[in-house]
């Protein structure tokens, strides 16, 4: 009953644009067959489109990111892809999500839920039946717009009149929605800066500056993975055009002391922006030759390798380097040493931070991007074979030796050289 209500009640055909471009989506081979796999399983079984695929397609974005969502429980949605042969993974079973994989490609599939409990983080769910109770746990309208494979969508808090005319309303009371997440304020910013196209409603502003310490609560990858879905080079700059914006990423991101570098980017920074990934982002956003960029280190619990990089490019610039340091001769040295996105790291940060862009050193980044890195051609096995050397640490420092002179002799050295240093 429940699903012919909403088919009678909430469904309407979208526009021709927005009803071509899902019919377009739904032609995808991937998508064609979790498609039959749901629909299929039964007399009331059913998937559709949801959220930000929807959100984006009437907005005219390109879409990316693909989520459904089903009437079929996890361990029926598990159910139906095994009996159509698609393989998938239990992503996140407790709230209800399985990632079906086809050809390399991932699609969440998440079954229709209700809020039994939240804490501010996290929810505890029951899943449900009802496409309307999943539609009122989510956070705004414009994120509660379904459509099945036809183009029909069901739009039960009219998210699509909210995206068309640019407002951000929350679903039912602000407060609530914010208590149930404190993740929901990065997400106010977001989809404020994405999407608006009036004035803040202050009384929304004055909720979440009430509740902006439940942020606190949240986890640092969370926190991290939510602003990263901000980070574009246009909404970086509206937020100097937006107080509350600006003042409530400041609020939860303190150690972003360098944010205004973003205010009025160089031209280096509009040319290739897009070509940056997120993990120098932040290290442009917290490197300001103080212990900032360790606290942030602390804080944001980053994979051993980002952290290794981002504190590279720190460590680096304590030292207070000017231009004068970039040479192919000083640049090959440390391509050797620490690798080509050092190289290329520490290029792009000065390049990004400078007021007059450095072309030369712009033509330094596309010659080490395609640069081999040089390989030592002498080895501790010649030298004991060829000059009769014992193993041992005269053998290392000896080897130390040949490595430093053909380091700084641009990676060549002699023979004479090499016996030299043998003998003595």
């Amino acid at each position: 009953m429940n699903n012919f209500l909403n088919k009678l009640f909430f469904r309407s055909k979208n526009q021709d644009y927005i009803s071509s471009k899902v019919l377009e989506l739904s032609q995808n081979n991937s998508l064609k067959k979790i498609f039959s796999a749901i629909n299929n399983f039964s007399e009331i079984s059913e998937i559709r489109f949801v959220g930000g695929c929807i959100r984006k397609i009437i907005n005219k974005e390109m879409t990316d990111d693909i989520d459904l969502a089903t009437n079929l429980k996890p361990d029926e949605v598990c159910k139906a892809l095994r009996n159509n042969n698609i393989n998938y993974y239990e992503s996140g079973i407790e709230h209800g999500t399985i990632t079906a994989l086809i050809e390399d490609k991932k699609f969440e599939i998440t079954s229709l839920r209700k809020d039994v409990a939240t804490d501010g983080r996290h929810a505890k769910v029951e899943f449900s039946l009802d496409w309307k109770e999943d539609a009122s746990r989510r956070d705004f309208t414009i994120n509660a717009i379904y459509a099945d494979k036809d183009g029909n969508i069901f739009d039960p808090f009219n998210g699509k009149k909210d995206i068309e005319e640019g407002v951000i309303n929350f679903i039912g009371e602000c407060e609530e929605r914010i208590k149930e997440d404190y993740l929901r304020i990065l997400r106010y910013v977001r989809f404020y800066l994405n999407y608006s196209k009036k004035p803040h409603d202050l009384k929304i502003i004055k909720i979440i500056r009430k509740n902006l310490g439940g942020v606190a609560s949240l986890s640092s990858e969370r926190l991290l993975d939510e602003f990263k879905k901000l980070v574009t080079l246009d909404n970086l700059q509206k937020l100097f055009k937006d107080q509350n914006c600006l003042e409530l990423i400041q609020l939860i991101f303190p150690q972003f002391k360098k944010i205004d570098i973003f205010k009025s980017p160089n031209q280096y920074i509009k040319n290739f922006f897009s070509k940056t990934d997120f993990i120098f982002i932040l290290s442009l956003l917290v490197i300001d030759e103080t212990d900032n960029a360790d606290y942030f280190l602390y804080k944001f619990k980053l994979s051993k390798k980002d952290q290794k990089r981002l504190k590279f490019i720190d460590n680096f610039y304590k030292q207070k380097i000017n231009n004068k340091f970039y040479t192919e001769k000083n640049l090959n040295k440390l391509l050797y040493f620490q690798g080509r996105q050092s190289v290329i790291d520490i290029i792009n940060f000065y390049l990004f931070n400078s007021k007059k862009v450095d072309k030369k050193l712009i033509k330094f980044i596309e010659i080490f991007n395609n640069k081999t890195i040089p390989t030592l051609p002498i080895g501790a096995k010649l030298l004991m074979s060829k000059y009769n050397l014992p193993e041992g640490k005269s053998l290392g420092e000896k080897l130390k030796k040949i490595e430093t002179i053909w380091v700084d002799n641009n990676f060549k050295i002699s023979e004479k050289q090499i016996q030299n240093i043998v003998k003595n």
